[in-house]
């Protein structure tokens, strides 16, 4: 079984794909698959670090072409035996995915989150909590094409299955953890540091994390130390931190729900238009606080919310509830169940 994920990092949009990919290529992986990445040569890409993580990538060029793109994947798989080919970027649609399946006649997994362009594909996972999320792709993709949809088909890494945590007995805050995403292109992190000015920082301890990506990493690493808070670059036991934490400020999108099924209580910043439909049904359920768009949210909103969350644990406690609800921390599963449809559909 051969799979290759065609997904992408850069310091513009993030390190979210790459990281989900690399969630599911290890479940792929414990399953006896062949997994492979195909990535493009972007500024704040990741595919040093998808190779020390196990690896092979396949490297093509850069192109805002989706058509181009494809070709340049297809050229990529040229002489390759593939399986299936996962595709998790919003630049492609049924245009690219059609080309590379007809190249091949590979069978075509989808990753999304946005339901705004038609897909040709056998298998489409969506992980976020909306609004009637069941009918969102009806009209854009093939009636047989499977659908993977909501929270049950979350892809976490193996550790946050482990122990889901006790944050439900929250009495004080001790520990707040601080992640806006690998690159943060929106300096959400430095708009945090800057809030901690009219803040009193004796009864807590502050925990900030950045991606190898971020531009602003050495100006944080500074501040951080100039401020005596513990600082962390490009961490794998991001769930060790979320366990320990009482409180985490972030962006929406994938480290949102993994607050969520930790039922670690969030002030959530969206700083991408992807982010916006599922942080506002997650707060609307109770499992997040919203504070708005980045461009919206300034140090005065990060102060009051802060001394909200510090003055309020009873509402951080039913915060957490809330979210394990959400995310239905409570299932178990022998086998992931996007690794079973991904063998079903490869039968």
């Amino acid at each position: 079984m051969n799979i290759f994920i065609r997904a992408d990092a850069s310091i513009e949009m993030g390190t979210g794909h790459i990281m989900r990919c690399l969630t599911l290529a290890a479940f792929l992986k414990e399953k006896g698959a062949g997994v492979q990445f195909i990535c493009a040569s972007t500024i704040g890409n990741l595919i040093d670090y998808i190779s020390q993580e196990g690896y092979q990538v396949l490297v093509i060029p850069e192109s805002n072409d989706k058509l181009l793109d494809a070709l340049n994947t297809i050229e990529a798989l040229k002489h390759l035996k593939a399986d299936l080919v996962i595709v998790d970027h919003y630049q492609m649609d049924w245009v690219w995915e059609a080309e590379v399946r007809e190249a091949g006649n590979f069978k075509i997994m989808v990753i999304d989150d946005l339901a705004d362009r038609n897909h040709d594909c056998d298998l489409l996972l969506d992980q976020n909590y909306f609004k009637a999320y069941e009918k969102r792709y009806d009209e854009l993709m093939p009636s047989e094409c499977k659908k993977l949809l909501g929270p049950k088909y979350l892809l976490l890494r193996p550790e946050f299955y482990q122990d889901t945590g006790t944050a439900q007995g929250i009495s004080a805050i001790k520990n707040i953890l601080v992640f806006y995403g690998g690159s943060d292109p929106t300096n959400e992190t430095l708009k945090f540091l800057e809030s901690l000015n009219f803040i009193d920082l004796s009864s807590f301890n502050v925990h900030v994390v950045v991606g190898l990506s971020n531009a602003n990493l050495e100006l944080i690493k500074q501040l951080c130390g100039e401020k005596n808070i513990n600082f962390y670059v490009q961490i794998n036991y991001i769930s060790e931190l979320m366990r320990k934490a009482d409180l985490a400020l972030g962006a929406g999108g994938v480290t949102m729900w993994e607050r969520c099924f930790l039922g670690l209580p969030s002030i959530v910043t969206i700083v991408a238009d992807n982010q916006k439909e599922s942080t506002e049904a997650a707060a609307e359920f109770g499992a997040v606080w919203n504070i708005g768009w980045h461009e919206n949210v300034q140090v005065p909103d990060l102060v009051e919310s802060l001394n909200r969350a510090l003055d309020r644990p009873e509402e951080l406690k039913k915060m957490s509830i809330k979210a394990k609800q959400l995310m239905q921390s409570d299932m178990q599963y022998n086998i992931h169940p996007v690794v079973e449809a991904i063998l079903e559909v490869l039968k």
